[in-house]
C-alpha cells in the first residue's frame, strides 16, 4: 500500500509570512526614523479622528521640530528629572523602577503606572497609539526594544522631545513652546521650562500657563530632582 502524503497546510505558511512581515515592520519604521523626521503619527491621527465625534474638537497644531542641539539643556534635564534619570544607563526598560511601581500599586491597591521610560514613552508617541490594552502595551514593548537596538540615545530623546503631547493638539517642545508661551523654546524662562515638564504625564488636563495645586507640586518636585540629579550632559556630545 503507497504511503499517504501528508496534507498540506497553505494556511500555515501563510500565517508564517503575516507573522514576519507584520514582526518586520517597526525595524523597518524605526529604520527610517534614524534619518528622517517624521512630522506625524498614528496618535495624532486619534486625535484627529476623536475630534470628528466632539463637539469641542482639539485644535492641530503642526510640529515644530528642534534639532537636539538646538534645544535648551536646561529644558532637557526638567524632563529627564521628572520622566526618567535612567534613560542613559538602560536599555529601554527600568526594571528598578518597575518594581518600585508595582509594590506602590500593590500598598494603594490601584494598577500599575508611573514605570515608562522615555524610550517606552517615544514608542507610543511617534509609532503607536494613546489607549490601554495589552495589544498596545506589546507593541510598546517590541517597539522600545527594537529603538535602543537601532537608535542612538540622542535620536531617541530627539524623537521624544519633538513628539511627546504637551496639551490638547499640541505635539513637541516646539510647538509647545509657541502656543502656550509664544516664543521659540529657546527663549523660554527657567520657570516656563519646569511648568512644560510639570505638565507630563497628564498634558491634556494640566496647564502651564495656569498651573493648578497639582501641577505646582510638580514643579516643587522637578525643583528638588533636578537640583540632586545633575544632567550628565556629555551624552548629548
Amino acid at each position: 500500500m503507497a504511503s499517504r502524503k501528508p496534507k498540506r497546510r497553505p494556511w500555515l505558511k501563510i500565517l508564517a509570512i503575516v507573522i514576519l512581515v507584520a514582526a518586520a515592520i517597526p525595524p523597518f519604521q524605526i529604520g527610517l526614523a534614524k534619518f528622517i523626521n517624521p512630522k506625524t503619527s498614528p496618535m495624532q491621527f486619534q486625535r484627529r479622528v476623536e475630534g470628528w465625534f466632539s463637539s469641542k474638537p482639539d485644535v492641530q497644531h503642526p510640529i515644530i521640530w528642534v534639532p537636539l542641539k538646538d534645544t535648551p539643556v536646561q529644558l532637557i534635564h526638567f524632563i529627564w528629572s521628572s520622566e526618567d534619570q535612567a534613560f542613559f544607563k538602560h536599555g529601554g526598560f527600568d526594571f528598578a523602577e518597575l518594581r518600585r511601581a508595582i509594590e506602590t500599586a500593590e500598598e494603594k491597591g490601584k494598577t500599575v503606572r508611573g514605570a515608562s521610560t522615555i524610550t517606552m514613552q517615544c514608542a507610543r508617541s511617534v509609532f503607536l497609539w494613546q489607549g490601554r490594552s495589552y495589544v498596545r502595551k506589546a507593541l510598546e514593548f517590541y517597539y522600545t526594544f527594537w529603538m535602543e537596538l537601532l537608535l542612538s540615545k540622542k535620536r531617541i530623546l530627539e524623537l521624544y522631545l519633538n513628539h511627546i503631547e504637551l496639551g490638547p493638539g499640541i505635539y513637541g517642545i516646539g510647538a509647545a513652546a509657541q502656543e502656550h508661551f509664544h516664543r521659540p523654546v529657546q527663549d523660554l524662562t527657567r520657570s516656563q521650562m519646569i511648568a512644560l515638564a510639570a505638565i507630563l504625564p497628564n498634558p491634556r488636563k494640566w496647564s502651564p500657563v495656569t498651573p493648578d495645586s497639582t501641577v505646582q507640586r510638580k514643579i516643587r518636585r522637578i525643583e528638588r530632582l533636578s537640583s540632586r540629579a545633575p544632567f550628565p550632559k556629555e551624552e548629548l556630545r
